[in-house]
């Protein structure tokens, strides 16, 4: 261990071989070293170069971005795959039979094959472009759920869920008369697997979970949690948006019925996601919105709906932004999805390491298996107060319940500091997370 100054906070600090990597397929991100942990590191300096709002000034001090849990920042390579698409072949795709249209087209349709290679899908068929995962959600309670869900069925969530994974099945349940049942969590945060066996039944009909918790940062043990579900055919939606960025995901491996998650999260633009789902239960679900694009006959008397993935995509989509999220997943591939995941996970252990030396600070969610997410509260002030002092410092984190009131309610809290890490993320943007949270505690 060594000790620094960080303005008027002292803060002790591991030795510099935090960042050594083990060695995998070369990469332009990466940089050769000698370490204990092989001999390439990524090269972080070059990564943020790809991310112009990095070099922004808030307050006078160098932006550090540590909100990444809300959204993340977009690379050179997102922004301008979006201006490419509007100044140079803005189009509708698939109809059209001239040439902007069989550009956008390929584009569009590039952009889900890629996709379908980064979650190792079968097939582009079950791939389906929506809003984000919020939208994801709705459209599997809305179709799948509205027509297996009956009275008394009951629909199994967990505590740590985001909003999103709660209230559209509250919906469902309601309007069904089902029942929705809670799996806990052990203080830690950590799902407890004996409440989760116990909850699974005869009368569960499908299980909503989330993969990587976006207030707790716990990783949970999906693949595990699937096949005791799977044991009793119970089909299992998982809600990547907070796991897709940080860990890999290997849907065929899981062998999840749906896993959906959000362009924003993995540093592509808003307004673009992706429902994920086996063919074999997609082609058997009624389409959600209906209209353009979705139909491959229509009369007064009745409609034929398109094939996958077409009949759940109605109207024109959201070409650009969906072409901008498969070059974020390209530009993911190709600084390799094992890095990012151990770079944000020592990172992560880091941070917990030096917050947790801070007097009077409360961490919120502490299992040995998480990324990427830092909850604390510090006693005797705000988490609003928390975010606000650190925003004079230009160091941007978010207060408040995070979408996800009844984990934060387990812990008898109604609000927290969260502080999310991305690729980009420092070491000594860390330091200066906790150096300014240091001074906060001792004022």
């Amino acid at each position: 261990m060594i000790t620094t100054n960080y303005n008027e906070g002292t803060i002790k600090l591991k030795s510099n071989d935090y960042y050594f990597l083990p060695e995998y397929r070369s990469s332009k991100y990466t940089k050769k070293i000698n370490g204990p942990y092989g001999n390439q590191e990524l090269d972080i300096n070059l990564i943020r170069k790809d991310f112009p709002i990095l070099q922004k000034r808030v307050n006078g001090k160098p932006l550090v971005w540590l909100d990444n849990s809300a959204t993340t920042q977009k690379p050179n390579c997102v922004i301008k795959a979006i201006d490419n698409y509007y100044s140079e072949y803005n189009s509708n795709i698939h109809r059209g039979a001239h040439t902007l249209a069989k550009i956008a087209t390929e584009a569009y349709e590039g952009a889900r094959e890629k996709i379908r290679s980064f979650i190792n899908a079968d097939s582009c068929e079950e791939i389906i472009f929506v809003r984000g995962t919020t939208e994801a959600i709705n459209l599997v309670a809305e179709t799948f759920g509205d027509d297996k869900i009956q009275k008394e069925d009951e629909i199994i969530i967990s505590v740590m869920e985001h909003h999103s994974n709660i209230v559209p099945w509250q919906k469902l349940a309601q309007k069904k008369g089902a029942i929705i049942k809670v799996v806990p969590i052990d203080d830690c945060g950590e799902i407890i697997m004996e409440e989760y066996a116990k909850l699974l039944t005869s009368r569960t009909k499908i299980v909503a979970i989330t993969h990587l918790s976006n207030v707790l940062g716990t990783i949970n043990p999906i693949k595990k949690m699937i096949e005791m579900a799977h044991h009793i055919d119970v089909p299992v939606l998982i809600d990547g948006a907070q796991s897709i960025p940080h860990i890999g995901v290997n849907v065929k491996e899981l062998d999840a019925d749906f896993f959906v998650f959000s362009g924003h999260k993995i540093y592509a633009p808003t307004g673009i996601g992706v429902l994920y789902g086996k063919k074999a239960i997609l082609e058997e679900m009624t389409p959600w919105q209906r209209g353009g694009g979705m139909i491959k006959d229509v009369n007064f008397e009745t409609t034929t709906y398109n094939d996958l993935p077409y009949k759940f995509e109605a109207g024109t989509g959201n070409i650009a932004d969906a072409i901008g999220l498969g070059e974020a997943i390209a530009y993911i591939n190709n600084i390799g999805i094992e890095r990012v995941q151990l770079h944000e996970k020592k990172l992560t252990s880091y941070a917990m390491d030096q917050l947790s030396q801070i007097p009077s600070i409360r961490l919120i969610g502490t299992s040995s298996n998480k990324s990427s997410v830092l909850s604390y509260i510090l006693e005797g002030v705000t988490p609003e107060d928390v975010a606000k002092f650190l925003n004079n410092d230009g160091i941007a984190v978010r207060a408040g319940h995070h979408c996800a009131q009844p984990v934060l309610k387990r812990y008898g809290l109604n609000s927290a500091v969260r502080a999310s890490i991305g690729i980009y993320n420092t070491i000594e943007e860390i330091n200066a997370l906790v150096g300014s949270t240091l001074k906060i505690a001792r004022y």
